[in-house]
């Protein structure tokens, strides 16, 4: 599975290569397949290449319901965890 993150262009030159920040992280993307990027729009970026715009609303919903799958990912987690310990004390 495939997962778009939202990120922000940094620094675009001619030949439309540039990078993104992903969360601080800044990582080399080719733009070709967009037309009008600027520096400061909002991107999903697949496999180095920006394929998709989005606009900052966008970007900040995509972070809230990344942020709350992670939370319900690390509950489920937990409660596997606590069932097997109360397994290994029960027996």
């Amino acid at each position: 599975m495939c997962l778009g993150i939202p990120a922000r262009v940094v620094q675009i030159d001619e030949s439309d290569l540039g990078k993104v920040d992903y969360l601080g992280t800044r990582v080399k993307t080719n733009f070709a397949l967009l037309e009008n990027i600027k520096v400061g729009d909002w991107v999903i970026v697949h496999a180095g290449f920006a394929i998709s715009k989005l606009n900052e609303e966008e970007a900040r919903e995509t972070f809230s319901l990344l942020r709350e799958m992670a939370e319900k990912e690390a509950a489920v987690d937990d409660n596997k965890g606590n069932k097997k310990q109360n397994k290994r004390k029960n027996g």
